[in-house]
């Protein structure tokens, strides 16, 4: 079951990354008084009063395009870009906070987010979809929540005053975003397998969608999710029930300026939560990008098994070196995903597509695997013997034995002296060596450490 997506929106420098650092509970952005400022990660989770949901920052676009003012909205490119973050804010999010700043006061660029907020949302049944709350940040004074009601002029609705920076009245706003959010129903077909082909606009993911529904002739229905999800295609290969999640057709390339081309994901980042499988596709004529590795991030953060698919191979020119050159960059570039397989293929002439779904499979395969307790045990004690973790403070971590908690992904819990002794270092180790015994193709595997009593 896939969580809500709150979208933070507003012009830069109005406190988005302060505010999503305080939901996420942990300083994921960056934050600096300079507007525009670029962080390294978008998308975080969060939870209030036992409702969880997920955050994504809007922020990056530097509205300044040479001008002395950095608030105007007097830009062309300025408005176009603006334009389309709110619209896509509005398209994917199940909410969205609208955020402006106490201290500055209504502003042009402000007008001008209200103005596609309103335009964008759409009514169903008697609701206006999704809920939007104006946000007036900064506010840390009762001088300064007094005068929040200037803001009304934006007819977004009542104003929530906060100080993001120190939590000030916060929670009356997460109460009131948690009682908006919306409830969605568990997948309706458990037994299927979920691959979802997730990347950047324009690597092909429509094109293979389309040749593998082409090869395989079994299309038993297309499912619609929410009105804002993208559409399910079930298929049936080789007497397995398959569904294909396609999070194509997001944009146009060249219609999206690279700031906002990173809210793009938010697609993929649902997909990711529903499947058991991605298939990360990479444009083989631009190789691959920052945005590349920050989907593979979230694919790993949440735990699911990955194939990687390089496409448009056949634009490529290539020698006898090529595909080991094209591999080592992945592998560099996807280091913390060493266990993934690569494919490169074509969608369009279909070079090698007939090699996707027996692969999706295999990796499927992979993630439900379980050993057995002896086998567990007898890899525990072989690592051990072979390299004894390092010691700390006089005392060394000591592993008593383990088994295997669960399948989806394989999850082993190792009982210990003491899992504090523990370094992430050793934990790989002992990972590489799970990997020697039963590969896990494509899958994390993860270890949970507990002190024995």
């Amino acid at each position: 079951m896939r969580k809500p997506v709150v979208a933070l929106v507003g012009r830069p420098n109005v406190g988005k990354s302060t505010l999503f650092n305080r939901l996420v509970g942990e300083p994921m952005a960056i934050v600096d008084d300079t507007p525009g400022t670029t962080r390294d990660r978008l998308f975080g989770e969060a939870e209030w009063v036992g409702r969880e949901f997920d955050v994504i920052d809007t922020g990056g676009i530097d509205p300044a395009s040479g001008r002395s003012d950095p608030l105007s909205i007097g830009s062309a490119e300025y408005v176009r870009q603006i334009r389309e973050q709110a619209v896509l804010a509005v398209q994917e999010a199940d909410a969205v906070l609208f955020l402006v700043d106490a201290q500055s006061g209504v502003t042009p660029a402000d007008r001008e987010v209200a103005e596609i907020l309103r335009r964008s949302q759409k009514m169903v049944n008697g609701n206006l979809t999704p809920p939007i709350f104006l946000v007036v940040n900064k506010a840390d004074s009762a001088n300064l929540r007094m005068q929040a009601g200037e803001f009304y002029e934006l007819g977004i609705g009542d104003p929530y005053t906060i100080s993001a920076a120190h939590g000030t009245e916060t929670g009356d706003l997460l109460d009131a975003l948690v009682a908006a959010l919306p409830t969605f129903e568990e997948d309706e077909d458990p037994d299927s397998i979920k691959i979802a082909l997730v990347g950047k606009p324009n690597v092909g993911k429509s094109s293979l969608l389309n040749r593998l529904v082409g090869e395989e002739r079994a299309i038993v229905s297309p499912i619609a999710g929410t009105t804002r999800d993208a559409v399910d295609t079930k298929i049936d290969y080789e007497g397995l029930p398959v569904t294909l999640i396609d999070t194509a057709g997001i944009r146009r390339r060249g219609h999206i300026e690279p700031g906002v081309e990173k809210y793009s994901v938010i697609r993929s980042m649902r997909a990711i939560e529903r499947a058991d499988v991605s298939l990360l596709m990479i444009d083989a004529t631009t190789g691959i990008t920052a945005q590349d590795a920050h989907i593979a991030g979230f694919i790993q953060e949440a735990w699911k098994s990955t194939v990687v698919l390089v496409n448009k191979w056949d634009l490529v020119e290539k020698d006898n070196y090529t595909m080991n050159q094209y591999t080592e960059r992945i592998r560099q570039d996807l280091k913390f995903m060493p266990y993934v397989p690569i494919l490169f293929i074509s969608a369009k002439s279909g070079q090698r597509v007939d090699q996707v779904l027996p692969l999706a499979v295999k990796v499927q395969e992979e993630r439900i695997a379980r050993l057995s307790t002896s086998q567990i045990n007898r890899i525990l004690q072989a690592a051990q013997d072979n390299h004894a973790a390092t010691s700390r403070s006089g005392r060394s971590l000591h592993i008593y034995y383990g088994t295997q908690v669960r399948s989806d992904p394989p999850t082993f819990m190792v009982f210990v002296n003491d899992p504090k002794l523990a370094h992430f270092t050793y934990i790989r180790y002992l990972e590489n060596q799970f990997r020697k015994e039963y590969a896990f193709t494509g899958t994390p595997i993860r270890f949970v450490l507990k002190a024995r009593r």
